[in-house]
């Protein structure tokens, strides 16, 4: 079957501007609660990040910048697989890429729905832990962000812009008020260099340097739209130029001024930034009362944006194989007004949906156990992507010193790609031998792993059947 290109692929609204895809970026990276979770194991964690944006983050980038700007097909990931590997490698990523985004959307909405209730109450009402709060709260949430992204990209767009803006408001004015508190006051925590040194032999530590690394993951995401960006050979590379620093600025300096504000024993992973936020105004007197408020709110936002992206993007990948007819062909369908793929934007409402009802209703069964088993699958098929993303680079920049005399965007040419696609390959790998290991108290860790790894197993060969019943399809 041929490549899908822009003349293959059905007429598509070039709508996204640099302006909309450094925003798209920002949210679709920054998780704001990764800062509190880092924070948490102490000083080393700034150490770990440092680590993660040099071997994990600064690949990625370089990788996705090349790629989107040889190649910035709609599908982006997939197409890339596919152009280097062929269809079934292709479609392996993309069946990854996607049912993984499936599985992810509830926790971002139950995020989201915990954030909200620090808008009034900070956070002591106890709605978060109320199903008739959460289930209304995120269903509405689920469908606003569906809806926006149905009716046109030049509209879905400003979901992903609030929230790119969103994130980030509340991270700069931690980070201010860490650097205030630096100037005027003594540390919540003990800072030494002998600190700041990660203890490498200690286990969670090393599942947390995993989490630390994959917390910088979504900068491929704006190049599933391909062909709904103006100029995206351009334009692409240089959001990822923009954002980049920005997002590890908010990770490092945001640890940093936690760290800084909340001595560590006390902060609440699920809550630690607005925590962090008023214990940093609380010398500033009540006329500040609502500064953690609008926080909660803009991280709300946030939350609802960074679930529009992800929609956007992982929808984009089913459309494309949609057009491959590795999915069925109504996924191809574009909305003859609003030029949006809108049954596979439409066809993750109801999955998502049901994925939220497993988790929300659920809580405290067998239902939840099963719901975070299959959390901790989709950790591994998570990652699969991303060691497709880093061999393509590779093969990719090979290939084209052998082909062409055309210069590369990574420093060092086709031998640089080597070194940094290995260097975030062996991260990827490294992270899905973390996240292998069991939590704590877990009672047969056996059973565990053959759940975790079996189910994940499953899952790729779910989409490895659907890839054969299509291909056989197509060639009888």
């Amino acid at each position: 079957m041929a490549h899908v290109t822009k003349e293959t692929t059905p007429q598509l609204e070039r709508a996204l501007t640099l302006r909309d895809l450094v925003l798209f970026n920002l949210v679709a990276v920054i998780g704001i609660g990764w800062v509190a979770t880092a924070a948490k194991a102490g000083p080393s964690a700034l150490t770990l990040w440092l680590l993660a944006a040099i071997l994990f983050f600064v690949p990625q980038g370089l990788a996705v910048i090349q790629l989107s700007s040889s190649f910035p097909a709609e599908g982006g990931i997939y197409a890339w697989t596919k152009k280097e590997f062929g269809e079934g490698h292709g479609f392996v990523c993309g069946w990854c890429y996607w049912i993984n985004n499936v599985l992810f959307y509830p926790t971002l909405l139950l995020a989201g729905a915990v954030s909200a209730t620090y808008i009034i109450g900070q956070g002591e009402s106890g709605l978060a832990n109320n199903w008739t709060y959460v289930l209304p709260f995120t269903l509405i949430a689920l469908t606003l962000a569906v809806m926006l992204n149905v009716v046109g990209v030049d509209t879905g767009k400003w979901l992903q812009n609030i929230g790119g803006v969103s994130v980030y408001l509340p991270g700069i004015f931690l980070i201010l008020l860490g650097l205030y508190a630096a100037l005027t006051k003594a540390p919540a925590n003990t800072l030494t260099l002998v600190q700041l040194k990660p203890d490498l032999t200690n286990l969670p530590l090393l599942n947390l340097w995993a989490t630390i690394a994959f917390a910088f993951a979504g900068l491929e995401l704006s190049s599933t739209m391909g062909h709904e960006i103006h100029n995206p050979r351009r334009n692409l590379p240089r959001s990822i130029y923009i954002a980049a620093p920005l997002i590890a600025l908010i990770y490092v300096c945001g640890t940093g001024s936690m760290l800084w504000l909340v001595p560590k024993q006390e902060i609440n992973i699920v809550a630690g930034p607005l925590q962090a936020i008023a214990n940093g105004m609380r010398d500033h007197g009540r006329v500040w009362w609502w500064v953690v408020p609008l926080a909660a709110l803009c991280l709300t936002l946030a939350r609802i944006g960074g679930l529009g992206a992800w929609l956007t993007g992982s929808a984009r990948v089913a459309f494309v194989v949609g057009l491959d007819r590795y999915f069925p062909a109504a996924f191809a369908r574009v909305h003859p007004r609003w030029r949006t793929p809108y049954v596979a934007i439409l066809i993750q409402a109801p999955l998502a949906a049901f994925f939220l009802l497993l988790s929300v209703l659920g809580k405290g069964t067998t239902v939840e156990k099963s719901f975070l088993i299959l959390l901790d699958m989709s950790l591994l098929i998570y990652f699969i992507p991303y060691i497709y993303l880093f061999i393509c680079f590779v093969v990719h920049c090979w290939r084209r010193k052998r082909k062409t005399n055309e210069r590369l965007l990574v420093p060092g040419g086709a031998t640089g790609a080597l070194v940094i696609g290995l260097c975030g390959l062996s991260i990827t790998l490294f992270a899905m031998i973390v996240a292998m290991i069991p939590p704590p108290g877990t009672s047969d860790i056996w059973i565990h792993e053959a759940k975790v790894a079996g189910g994940s197993l499953l899952l790729v060969l779910l989409g490895l059947l659907i890839y054969w019943r299509a291909k056989r399809k197509q060639l009888a």
